[in-house]
């Protein structure tokens, strides 16, 4: 049986058309489920009677629960949810430390992965369901109640990639961005992927002001084939052209991601490589410690790097903090704007590609 959060609002529109309702109603519901939070149809009172009575047969509201909530040493925290079918998935809330009270929310888009990062703990799980609009919004709404503050900042990095599950996600997105819902800003909404160029075409032609990141890891092919296997089919160069179109149409510049691995990505002709990449496209650099996921990264042939250079090995370690201050020094010279992220979380496992969808007893440390 369907569940009223696989639906965004336009989805609803369409579903309670299809049951002769006026396209208003979509828009009470939505205000009822977002902005009150409603936990159940009897609360709508300026809905008809018959109808609420119809949905809880038909259409039924089963918030998610929280099976399991963490705090971290610096304020953020990550939730195990379970929706009604069982499914678990890993959201996290990150406070600001500031004095403008920002809240971000790192929202999973699937149940599992189906790429496989050898890096990211959530790959290895495989992947087990995509996640409804609304199950995508739940997450939102459940940490601002839980911080008791609207989210201000989403971020669609969490479990899962967002273009493999690209309907629901936009749809997600919408309700995110609507006056109905959660009335967030556009250019607050970031969708991370990993490289997936008919979902890049596509958010290309969307009219909202939605931001694109994409988790790179490796700006040569054969170390990026060896640390994200799944995207074999997605090469550099078509992505490559994929993301300066995407900045042609839309006029907005995508970030890249970087999780520097030491002697495995972080050598300078992997970072002069990275350099190329993202002045090629007029990207934003973001560099990012490795989180400890217990991976191991398989060996590659040496012979495939530059002289000189470290085969991959396991266990991954994490690249030294004076190590990310030389790469952000490096691509700074070679005229790239770069930053260099912090992870919030780590301590909980709730950092980039730490989420797993099990209890932390069963987490991957």
């Amino acid at each position: 049986m369907l569940s009223i959060l696989s639906y965004d609002e336009a989805g609803l529109r369409a579903f309670l058309e299809s049951w002769g309702q006026p396209a208003y109603r979509a828009r009470q519901l939505c205000e009822w489920l977002w902005q009150r939070g409603a936990s159940g149809y009897e609360e709508m009172t300026n809905l008809p009677a018959a109808l609420r009575e119809r949905l809880t047969a038909e259409l039924p509201l089963q918030r998610a629960l929280v099976a399991e909530r963490l705090e971290a040493s610096d304020g953020a925290r990550k939730y195990l949810l379970q929706f009604a079918d069982g499914v678990k998935i890993e959201t996290v809330g990150i406070p600001d430390t500031g004095s403008d009270h920002r809240l971000t929310v790192c929202v999973s888009s699937q149940a599992g992965c189906a790429l496989g990062c050898v890096f990211c703990a959530t790959g290895r799980a495989g992947l087990i369901r995509n996640l409804g609009a609304g199950e995508i919004a739940e997450q939102v709404r459940i940490v601002a109640a839980d911080f008791d503050r609207p989210a201000t900042n989403v971020v669609v990095m969490g479990q899962g990639e967002p273009f493999a599950n690209y309907g629901a996600v936009l749809g997600a997105l919408r309700l995110l961005n609507s006056p109905r819902a959660f009335n967030i800003g556009a250019r607050h909404i970031t969708v991370s992927t990993s490289g997936i160029i008919s979902g890049i075409k596509r958010l290309a032609e969307e009219p909202e002001q939605f931001r694109l990141a994409l988790s790179l890891h490796a700006a040569t092919q054969d170390l990026r084939d060896q640390l994200m296997p799944g995207l074999r089919k997605q090469p550099l160069d078509k992505l490559r052209m994929a993301l300066a179109q995407y900045r042609e149409r839309s006029g907005r510049r995508v970030s890249l991601e970087y999780v520097l691995l030491r002697d495995i990505n972080d050598h300078d002709s992997d970072l002069q490589a990275l350099a190329d990449f993202a002045r090629a496209i007029g990207a934003h650099v973001n560099l990012l410690p490795y989180n400890d996921t217990g991976a191991s990264l398989p060996d590659t042939d040496a012979g495939a790097r530059a002289p000189g250079d470290t085969a991959l090995r396991a266990p991954a370690q994490f690249s030294a903090s004076p190590r990310i201050t030389q790469a952000a020094e490096f691509l700074r010279a070679a005229g790239i704007e770069a930053t260099v992220r912090h992870p919030r979380g780590a301590d909980i496992a709730a950092a980039c590609g730490q989420l797993v969808s099990s209890s932390s007893s069963s987490d991957c440390n």
